[in-house]
């Protein structure tokens, strides 16, 4: 099953074209609500504001990893070196990640979707986990568990001691006839500049306004709400599905109301089934191919779900 199979070459072609000023008003968006959710903290310090900004600035840390997945895809601007530049410093950089390194990993996902050589397959197994197993899960997610874990397999990524993965499967272990020396030292250096930069920056205007002490809530949220909003927008993309080798119902589009686009779907991320039947579409055209797919039946056997508490409730 192809997108020729629903869509006409005049449409596939409209719906690939790229827009510059959209694709700044995705990154705009994005980072509004970051410096909103300082903002807030600023001018309202207290408990409440802290909790609501942690679950705010979460989200946009996934959205960073949109913005990172969608240009990784070359799928935002027309320029390639608009996608890689404006993708790391707005999106792969903050989360401590970069463009390069995670677009073979992630092309990969693509070529093997659902299958045992998914890289990330093993974000999407294990549900459904039963409703004491999923609490535990995020339980662990939303007090710091999974992010500390996260972070440290991050290091040792970026240290080239094992094999670029976000998946979260068992890890492969590079050999030591090629992590001689320093190696593995200067390896994490090496990757870690940019994204030191850019969160250097962030610290930095911060603490030029007086507020310094405010980008601990950007890794608190990234240890933490961050983790949280990853889980679910995984489990609604992939998990729980019919037959995870067959391409039109091994992938999910749901719905999303303000708040599930603020946490799981940001860049209509949610629209997953059309991302994964043209890949290169960008992500301010996806509801547009939504809509063409299910006018033309897509759906008859495709998987749609009309919110996230309906994800939930599969997962559990």
């Amino acid at each position: 099953m192809t997108a020729k199979d629903y869509l006409s070459k005049e449409e596939i072609k409209e719906l690939l074209q790229k827009s510059n000023a959209k694709a700044v008003l995705e990154l705009a968006d994005t980072w509004f609500w970051i410096i909103a959710s300082f903002a807030f903290v600023a001018v309202w310090t207290h408990p409440i504001s802290i909790v609501i900004a942690l679950f705010v600035l979460g989200g946009k840390q996934l959205a960073c990893s949109i913005i990172m997945h969608d240009t990784s895809h070359h799928a935002q601007f027309k320029s390639k070196r608009s996608n890689e530049v404006l993708g790391n410093v707005f999106g792969g950089y903050p989360i401590f990640l970069d463009v390069e390194r995670y677009r073979p990993y992630h092309l990969s996902h693509h070529s093997y979707t659902g299958q045992d050589n998914d890289p990330d397959i093993g974000l999407t197994t294990g549900y459904p986990a039963g409703k004491l197993s999923f609490f535990r899960k995020v339980s662990r997610d939303l007090f710091g568990i999974t992010g500390v874990k996260a972070a440290f397999g991050l290091i040792i990524i970026h240290a080239e001691l094992i094999k670029f993965t976000l998946g979260g499967g068992k890890p492969e272990w590079v050999t030591k006839e090629d992590r001689r020396g320093f190696y593995h030292v200067l390896s994490f250096f090496k990757h870690m500049v940019g994204p030191i930069l850019v969160n250097t920056a962030m610290w930095l205007v911060l603490y030029l306004l007086g507020f310094g002490w405010l980008y601990l809530l950007w890794i608190g949220a990234y240890l933490t709400t961050y983790q949280f909003c990853l889980r679910i927008r995984s489990i609604a993309e992939h998990s729980v599905v019919p037959d995870r080798f067959d391409n039109q119902v091994n992938t999910r589009t749901t719905y999303a109301n303000f708040v599930e686009k603020m946490l799981f779907a940001p860049h209509h991320v949610n629209y997953h089934s059309e991302h994964h039947l043209l890949m290169t579409v960008p992500s301010y055209n996806l509801p547009k191919m939504h809509k063409l797919l299910k006018e033309r039946g897509f759906y008859e056997k495709g998987l749609l779900k009309l919110n996230y508490i309906e994800i939930i409730k599969l997962a559990a």
